[in-house]
């Protein structure tokens, strides 16, 4: 990939289980209940995502196996956190345990001519204290701004502290991700007051709809798992998680909820395998090892998911000399990944592709990596296209959606420098026959993309989408927080942008400008693999363009900027949780 910077989240582990109940139960292995009258269903469960050392070997946190090949590094083993989730119908004032926390819009914090709070929800609670929380409000200068948070200590009350959390404006297009970031600042504050206990109230919840109570839950719960834990696997000590459990008060209760906290559930464990893919360096995740991983998903997941790997020879006989090309130098072979997902019952009505990027490491090639910005240390994350893929098929695997099928297709390799590499000016003809001249080995990942389309489209899929950290001049144009949306199709963008707002995940359709690929006609070659430094994003799109049959509906998803959380130095899951809601829109 043309050097990046990199944006994004925190990794988390979390156990699920779910169960509806009138009452507590004392058993441990709970880990998620909601409360409903009258009604009890059998506990659901998602497998705790733990590494753990086997016969010198490296067990990934699912229960893959593979072999380090460099610098004997092994992951630590970790014990996996337990967070028991309740949605309750209760008074919040009454509410005992470690932190109650409030989520406040900006409106919520208007007051009126005596300095009291106009929320029915703060008023209470400031009356119970005195004005104690009008009067914090205002030193702390909280106004309710996303991200805000502040937090009282009160001894002698039935909760040891009150958090004030910001929603900021909440405006219906952006909601989903306000509640994401709300769970992540539930994380946040009850690792900073070491809290074992929390509760959620929202400061204005009654105007919400059933549904929008429900994705509220979805999304709180998804942030909070996905913001409380740090992965420690190749840390020497790992940080202890105190946070045991949350209430969520006032956003209803029943089986619907039930269903929707199970699926967040397993959308966090198909963002945490994805993390921890992205995490993992490349002397330990190698194309061998991501295979490898991968098929012990599809293995536990057998009864709807089936996995094809094919060697370079078998790439050789599909003519797939593009991605063939990249993996060329590297001593470690290519492994060509094919999961397909078929739903219970056999019945399909669409059939949808995902197609990750997935070089686990890119030195540049004989463009080599260079100079300050060039990243070449966090490589490493060049096949978040992958893990993005792979996250959603771990989870399209527990969900199990009806009436559609789904290929996760990954070209995975190395992009590195020998005598056997492709050089700058080598010509290479990918699978349908099209010929490119390289001029430039850092501009790999699409070469690798064109093979991956190709064999996308002859599995006789309607829709194709692809996910890649292709350029940086995609965060150069949107910054390390948004990725950039490519496609011919205004139905499937559509599509793709109504499940990343369910998701929370922050997507900007970019144009395919097709005159700008004057600048990829090459004179010898039927095209070159990179344009100039205008418009570089959108170049790298009309290129992938060119390997999808005009018959398939096709989105380009340029996540090189949300892939990466520079702050913390960790992977953030990213389009994981969109992948999964497009299919589930897909689904009967």
């Amino acid at each position: 990939m043309p050097s990046t910077a990199a944006a994004g989240a925190c990794a988390a582990l979390a156990v699920f289980v779910s169960r509806l109940s009138a009452c507590p139960c004392s058993s441990p292995a709970l880990a998620l209940r909601l409360f409903r009258p009258r009604h009890r269903a059998r506990p659901l469960r998602v497998h705790p995502l733990v590494p753990s050392r086997l016969c010198g070997r490296l067990r990934m946190a699912h229960g893959g196996v593979v072999r380090a090949t460099l610098g004997l590094t092994t992951p630590n083993a970790v014990e996996a956190p337990q967070i028991s989730f309740y949605a309750k119908d209760i008074d919040y004032a009454e509410w005992k345990g470690d932190i109650l926390a409030i989520a406040v819009t900006e409106k919520d914090m208007s007051k009126d001519a005596n300095s009291k709070f106009d929320n029915p929800v703060l008023k209470r609670l400031d009356e119970q204290l005195h004005g104690l929380l009008a009067e914090a409000s205002s030193e702390e200068d909280f106004t309710g701004k996303a991200g805000q948070s502040t937090i009282l200590r009160l001894p002698g009350l039935g909760f040891r502290r009150l958090a004030l959390l910001g929603l900021g404006q909440c405006a219906s297009s952006s909601i989903a991700t306000a509640y994401r970031g709300l769970g992540e600042s539930i994380a946040t504050a009850a690792k900073a007051s070491q809290a074992s206990d929390a509760a959620i109230v929202l400061a204005s919840s009654n105007g919400l709809s059933e549904e929008s109570k429900l994705n509220a839950a979805y999304t709180i719960v998804l942030g909070t798992v996905l913001g409380v834990h740090d992965d420690n696997r190749f840390k020497t000590e790992a940080k202890k998680l105190h946070l045991k459990s949350l209430d969520i008060i006032g956003l209803g209760s029943g089986p619907n909820l039930e269903q929707k906290l199970k699926y967040a559930g397993d959308v966090c464990s198909g963002v945490i395998f994805g993390r921890e893919l992205v995490n993992a360096p490349a002397n330990v995740l190698t194309p061998g090892a991501l295979a490898e991983e991968v098929s012990k998903v599809a293995a536990e997941y057998s009864d709807v998911l089936t996995v094809k790997i094919l060697d370079a020879e078998q790439c050789k006989e599909l003519k797939m000399g593009s991605y063939l090309g990249v993996a060329a130098a590297s001593s470690n072979p290519p492994h060509f990944i094919h999961i397909c997902y078929k739903p219970p019952g056999g019945e399909v009505k669409k059939k949808l592709a995902i197609v990750g990027k997935g070089l686990t490491f890119d030195s540049g090639g004989y463009n080599i990596k260079t100079g300050p910005g060039c990243l070449i240390e966090l490589m490493k994350f060049d096949m978040g296209g992958s893990a993005a893929a792979f996250g959603a098929a771990k989870a399209i695997g527990q969900i199990k959606p009806r009436g559609v099928e789904v290929h996760f297709i990954v070209a995975a390799c190395e992009n590195m420098i020998s005598g056997t590499g492709m050089r700058p000016g080598d010509i290479l003809t990918a699978s349908n026959g099209k010929t490119i001249e390289v001029n430039n080995t850092d501009a790999e990942g699409r070469l690798t993309l064109a093979d991956a389309l190709v064999y996308a489209c002859n599995q006789g899929v309607e829709k194709i989408v692809d996910l890649a950290t292709l350029t940086g001049a995609c965060i150069v144009a949107l910054g390390p927080s948004i990725a950039g949306a490519f496609t011919p199709s205004d139905d499937l963008a559509k599509e793709v942008f109504a499940a990343s707002d369910i998701a929370g995940e922050k997507l900007w359709r970019m144009p395919l400008e097709d005159s700008y690929w004057e600048s990829m006609k090459s004179g010898v070659a039927d095209m070159l693999n990179t344009g100039g430094r205008p418009g570089g994003s959108i170049t790298a799109a009309l290129f992938l363009k060119q390997f999808v049959d005009e018959k398939v509906q096709w989105l380009h998803i340029d996540m090189a900027g949300p892939v990466w959380n520079e702050k913390k130095r960790v992977a953030t899951g990213f389009g994981v949780s969109t992948l999964v809601e497009w299919v589930l829109k897909n689904s009967s």
